[in-house]
């Protein structure tokens, strides 16, 4: 079964450490408050966390949707304990709603689809953050325009979706009628996994029961008033389609805080990029100096004042998701420290008892 889910004769090596001690490959299929829905060849299991994994794992190394892990299994009851999680190819992940920390979304991606409908809910700035993130974890990202049948000028979304994609895929499609299906399901390929981001509303749900052919998902309506949809999808799940390719859909996303994406907001501002490159001074601000690139290019329009605004926002915005991310990292380091210092007092008035 497992090998209808990705798992790979590389994988197997890897594995090897793992089944020296007795344990069995599967991958996470379901991920919903602390569930986990495993595809294995002892078959479907639920399983739970081992209490070591559970209170030895530093933050971001507990197993999300597409995970690969090492179980053991009990297939009489349809049961599983995770006892570790493999290496990771790809990972995406977003600062939390409201500061809370770096939430992991998918893990083991090749294709992020990012999705977005055409209508109010269309946000170019937007479209920025989720590229930024889908570059940053390592995966290949498109732009996946919804809603083409509703929509009266295609054209105009799909020119501004490009100016933020900068040479990405973008596609336009409808669930609908079932245009540019067939080229979302060529950006596929058989065992690869791709995971659909977006926010609610925009047609994920949908998408993936159009590409299925059956009603997988639940599906939700839109408000009139300002296209925004209800929360359909309430966990991560991984589903095989027809064509052999894997597709996890996830919960809507309105807040998309960045993580550590200094790469990936590089590739998705190149053109800024290239431009601070041809400033006169090395360590140009930006903001008057003489020779000064960026500011030529704002005045004769060649780069855009919103583009160049979202830029530095997001900038900042890194410095200081970096910033608190070490802060989260010393204060986990601290605390296994100190669960080891417990553990070694505790040891040594064992001994001295006997």
């Amino acid at each position: 079964m497992i090998k209808n889910f990705g798992w790979s004769h590389a994988l197997g090596q890897n594995f090897a450490p793992f089944a020296a001690q007795g344990y069995l490959p599967a991958r996470v299929a379901v991920q919903q408050r602390g569930l986990f829905g495993l595809v294995s060849d002892a078959g479907a299991l639920a399983a739970h966390l081992s209490g070591r994994l559970a209170n030895d794992s530093a933050p971001g190394e507990l197993p999300v949707a597409g995970d690969w892990v090492a179980i053991t299994a009990r297939p009489a009851e349809g049961t599983a304990t995770i006892h570790a999680v493999l290496p990771r190819r790809t990972l995406i992940s977003r600062q939390a709603a409201g500061g809370g920390g770096i939430q992991h979304l998918a893990a083991n991606v090749d294709v992020v689809l990012l999705v977005t409908s055409m209508n109010a809910e269309f946000n170019p700035r937007r479209l920025e953050r989720y590229l930024a993130i889908a570059w940053a974890s390592g995966a290949r990202p498109a732009i996946v325009l919804t809603k083409a049948d509703l929509c009266a000028n295609p054209e105009h979304y799909t020119a501004l979706a490009n100016d933020a994609a900068f040479g990405i895929p973008v596609l336009c499609v409808s669930a609908a009628s079932g245009a540019g299906l067939a080229a979302l399901n060529a950006l596929v390929r058989p065992l690869e996994t791709c995971v659909l981001i977006g926010s609610s509303g925009v047609g994920k749900s949908t998408l993936v029961n159009a590409l299925a052919g059956a009603a997988l998902m639940a599906t939700g309506a839109v408000r009139e008033a300002d296209s925004r949809g209800r929360h359909t999808t309430t966990h991560k799940e991984l589903l095989r389609l027809p064509s052999g390719a894997l597709v996890l859909d996830t919960p809507g996303m309105r807040e998309v805080g960045l993580t550590r994406a200094d790469d990936g907001l590089s590739t998705v501002f190149e053109d800024v990029e290239i431009l601070a490159a041809q400033c006169r001074f090395r360590d140009c601000g930006h903001t008057g100096e003489p020779g000064c690139a960026v500011q030529a290019a704002l005045n004769t329009g060649a780069l855009g004042a919103a583009r160049w605004s979202s830029f530095r926002k997001l900038q900042r915005e890194l410095a200081f998701a970096a910033r608190k991310e070490d802060r989260a990292l010393q204060a986990a380091a601290h605390k296994r420290w100190v669960t080891l210092a417990r553990a070694q007092r505790a040891g040594k008035k064992l001994r001295a008892k006997e």
